[in-house]
């Protein structure tokens, strides 16, 4: 059987931190691109950032640049984004994907499987 789950996401107040997961079970992730992406109600999906296969290449959203830090560890068959510095406007279900492309810097990433997504609620 197939699953893939994130966890970690929360309540946080503006400048703290959290750290989602997403596990894989029934495939290996080390041949896919993994990627994170967030949504807010009533607005389009938004691209926050993605990692190659290897973990060699990242890629960030310039909303996030320098606050987020994406990894992997294949040997766990599991994603991380560690959000720093939240904003209110960080506020959304964050999905983590699984994908191809992100090779080098710049590159897009084409999600192919998708997690159930966490809720990331940043407030005072």
């Amino acid at each position: 059987q197939l699953e893939f789950v994130e966890s970690g996401g929360g309540w946080v107040q503006p400048g703290g931190s959290l750290r989602l997961s997403c596990s894989a079970s029934g495939f290996t992730l080390d041949k896919h691109a993994l990627g994170w992406f967030r949504q807010v109600p009533g607005k389009e999906r938004e691209g926050v950032s993605c990692i190659s296969a290897s973990g060699g290449v990242t890629n960030y959203a310039d909303p996030v640049k320098g606050r987020f830090t994406i990894s992997r560890d294949n040997a766990k068959n599991t994603a991380y984004l560690q959000m720093d510095s939240l904003k209110p406007e960080d506020t959304a279900v964050y999905h983590c994907a699984a994908g191809r492309g992100c090779r080098k810097f710049g590159d897009s990433f084409y999600p192919d499987f998708w997690a159930q997504g966490t809720q990331v609620t940043v407030s005072s």
